[in-house]
């Protein structure tokens, strides 16, 4: 998943270059119409006029859940899932996936840990509009909509969540909520249907550190509340 995310990065980088000579060039009405040229709009990928509308707020924890989890650790970051997931860290190399392939069906877990400032580096010039961490980055890019591009820094925000946030499945009923606990702060984007369900988690801690849990629930075993309980044991080590 690093190396997926590495490779955004230098495609936002590129889209960011055009967006630029359009934005001194042109009005926001043009690099609106650059922007989805480029990435689709919102009838294509729902996601990106899709903002976050409950805020979850120390979320009460499923005991007797969480006590049938099983604890994964990895560098950098540890964490408790149902023991049927398949979980993994960053990118898994292709022949790893080709000796999978029998797994494909089953459900996942991708796990992704970053320092602190990781976002932050991505758009050096976001310091300059006053965001000051990345959770405030990673804030401007869950409430970022085409309709409301004005500038560059819109448009930039606009395409980092048209590849920051994965699949979900292509349905129409994603949501989007923000949530808060004593340590943690971030965003869930989801979608739930009987063939499968879908998280994409995005969290910062207490410390800074930025992580992602992606979760593919292809046999329905999940909801949010479980949701919820599973990244209160999301911590970094």
């Amino acid at each position: 998943m690093r190396n997926k995310v590495l490779k955004n990065i230098s495609i936002v980088l590129s889209l960011t270059l055009g967006l630029a000579f359009v934005a001194r060039f042109a009005g926001a009405a043009i690099l609106r119409l650059y922007l989805e040229l480029g990435i689709g709009g919102c009838s294509k990928n729902i996601i990106l006029c899709s903002v976050p509308g409950e805020e979850v707020i120390n979320h009460t924890i499923d005991q007797s859940y969480l006590e049938g989890l099983t604890q994964y650790k990895f560098p950098g970051i540890e964490i408790s899932l149902p023991k049927t997931f398949l979980v993994m860290k960053e990118v898994i190399k292709k022949a790893y996936y080709k000796k999978m392939k029998h797994r494909q069906g089953r459900d996942l877990a991708y796990l992704l840990y970053e320092r602190p400032g990781f976002l932050m580096d991505l758009f050096p010039r976001a310091k300059k509009t006053g965001t000051q961490d990345d959770y405030e980055f990673l804030q401007h890019i869950m409430y970022s909509r085409p309709q409301d591009i004005k500038g560059l820094d819109d448009a930039f925000f606009v395409v980092m969540k048209s590849i920051f946030i994965p699949d979900l499945g292509g349905k129409k009923n994603i949501k989007i909520i923000k949530f808060s606990d004593k340590n943690k702060k971030g965003f869930i984007a989801y979608s739930l249907d009987a063939q499968a369900n879908y998280f994409d988690c995005n969290i910062v801690d207490s410390a800074g550190n930025f992580f992602k849990v992606y979760i593919k629930d292809k046999d329905v075993l999940l909801d949010l509340d479980k949701v919820l309980t599973i990244l209160s044991t999301l911590k970094h080590n």
